[in-house]
């Protein structure tokens, strides 16, 4: 199979991996790893020697000399026993001259000929590791790929799923009653905002952090701390917002300790500039009944603190409707409505989401099998 073809199909090339480190795996056991390794040895230190000294060894004598006794000293270490032993001793043949003669670069040529048998087979050592390698590198790709399927394989699903959705409900019922929620709590928080003391603000906030679900802003402590004595608190969110872009000289003729001030008010200019009322809406489409129900019982005690009474009626209004019956149908209709494209409804009435789902799952089974197959090398 070729490279292209292997990267195309990660479940061939873990296979083409496994089979080369097995076959690399017997070459290496059938000679011995020690044996090897002394061969490797050898191998790299002549080589070594015949790269360092060549071009002093076929130009005086006394590099000649010099290379001699290098090469002498290294081969007599060499095991008399190693394998491919008459290669080391063709190549000293080749290298040996007499004292009116002398070196070439043919001659060194000649040396590394003679070695290629030994060069070749202490190689395997370094081939086994490459081909270790290789199957790691190829089994991540195929890991890789079996989250890619596990991903594609759960969007599909939920094409699917979202696609057996009533789209025609009449998810209206379920619309009407959060907008106007939504509506009212916006336009009385933007009033409470507006209009209330800005300690107040903050304290209700604090308040509101026994309700988590709500997941309304924490007060900055220091801010909090500071309303709470200072004159300035009494004044709404907005002056405080004004004051806070004032420099410290025109600050003087409006609070009384400009300094103290800029700590705790000009810090936190940004999070009383967005304090706003998303916190307090209910999304659309909604929350599963379970979650909303809960949700919207702690939005009616905390919404209950600053809202008018048809306010808080529709906060509850809210969270009667996650008891009906039609609740998870008309959920499901809203959700498909909202996430599903025109192109995903197409490919849902061609049936192309089935077959591209049965053929995600059988291609996830393949990778499967082949990583229950193939291993980690520390395994």
């Amino acid at each position: 199979m070729t490279d292209a073809a292997l990267a195309d199909d990660p479940v061939a090339a873990l296979r083409t991996a496994a089979d080369t480190l097995r076959d690399r795996r017997e070459s290496v056991d059938e000679i011995g790893r020690e044996e090897l390794r002394t061969l490797a040895s050898a191998v790299r230190d002549v080589t070594g020697i015949l790269d360092r000294y060549e071009e002093q060894a076929t130009d005086d004598l006394e590099g000649y000399v010099a290379f001699r006794e290098a090469l002498s000293n290294r081969l007599e270490e060499v095991p008399a026993d190693v394998r491919h032993s008459d290669a080391f001793i063709d190549a000293n043949d080749s290298l040996t001259t007499g004292i009116t003669s002398s070196l070439s670069a043919s001659d060194f040529e000649q040396a590394r000929r003679e070695l290629d048998p030994a060069r070749e087979e202490a190689a395997l050592l370094d081939e086994l590791d490459e081909a270790r390698e290789d199957y790691r590198s190829a089994r991540r790709r195929l890991r890789e790929r079996a989250d890619e399927l596990d991903a594609r394989i759960e969007r599909l699903e939920r094409v699917r799923e979202l696609g057996e959705a009533d789209i025609d409900a009449p998810v209206d019922d379920l619309r009407d009653p959060i907008e106007r929620y939504d509506d009212a709590v916006t336009e009385a928080f933007d009033r409470f905002r507006a209009e209330s003391p800005a300690r107040e603000v903050l304290a209700w906030l604090a308040a509101a952090e026994s309700y988590p679900l709500v997941e309304t802003p924490s007060p900055p402590e220091r801010l909090r701390e500071y309303l709470e004595t200072a004159a300035i608190g009494d004044e709404p969110i907005s002056t405080l917002v004004e004051y806070a872009g004032y420099s410290r000289s025109k600050l003087d003729h409006y609070v009384d300790d400009p300094k103290r001030f800029s700590a705790a008010v000009g810090t936190n200019k940004r999070f009383l500039e967005t304090l706003d009322a998303d916190p307090l809406t209910v999304s659309w489409p909604p929350e599963p009944a379970s979650e909303l129900r809960w949700r919207t019982k702690e939005l009616v005690a905390v919404v209950s603190r600053f809202a008018d009474d048809e306010t808080v009626a529709h906060a509850r209004g809210v969270h009667e409707l996650t008891y009906h019956e039609s609740y998870d149908r008309l959920r499901t209709a809203a959700v498909a409505r909202a996430e599903l494209t025109e192109d995903q409804r197409d490919r849902l009435r061609r049936g192309v989401v089935a077959d591209e789902l049965a053929s995600a799952r059988e291609e996830r089974e393949r990778v499967r099998d082949c990583l229950n197959a193939h291993p980690r090398l520390d395994e």
